[in-house]
């Protein structure tokens, strides 16, 4: 297996549609950049404590109900509880849901899936938006 270098990932113009797909992303889900940025972060990670996502969390902005809001919301499960013996914390990992996000949004940078524009609401702001996933669904060389 050869190694992938920064001439490969060009080639792939991975980031040509980043921000549009984010967006889609984050509106229909209900989430903000960082959170979805963040969750993207302890995706790679696997298997993570709560001291991880403290140190994901620097280079966002700073947000004390996030840790609590995304464990209520079912973005981020108890993968393994504390016993205050031998398992002194939680161990936690991404759910599902976060997964099957993050994959399907790799699929869409790839374009192996086009965006869905049904879910998203009539403002003006949506309406741009959508004009935006439009363009990007009709561009096939993505």
């Amino acid at each position: 297996m050869r190694k992938l270098t920064s001439g490969d990932l060009r080639e792939l113009n991975l980031f040509k549609h980043y921000r549009i797909i984010r967006k889609w992303a984050c509106k229909t889900n209900k989430l903000n950049d960082a959170d979805l940025e963040l969750l993207i972060y302890l995706e790679a990670l696997d298997l993570f404590t709560k001291q991880d996502f403290k140190t994901g969390t620097y280079s966002y902005s700073w947000d004390n109900r996030r840790w609590n809001r995304l464990l209520k919301e079912g973005w981020i499960i108890v993968w393994r509880k504390r016993n205050r013996t031998t398992q002194k914390y939680h161990i936690y990992k991404v759910s599902i849901k976060c997964k099957q996000l993050i994959s399907r949004m790799y699929r869409i940078i790839l374009g192996e899936e086009d965006m869905p524009t049904t879910k998203l609401n009539n403002n003006y702001m949506e309406k741009v938006l959508i004009t935006s996933i439009n363009n990007v669904n009709k561009d096939k060389t993505r």
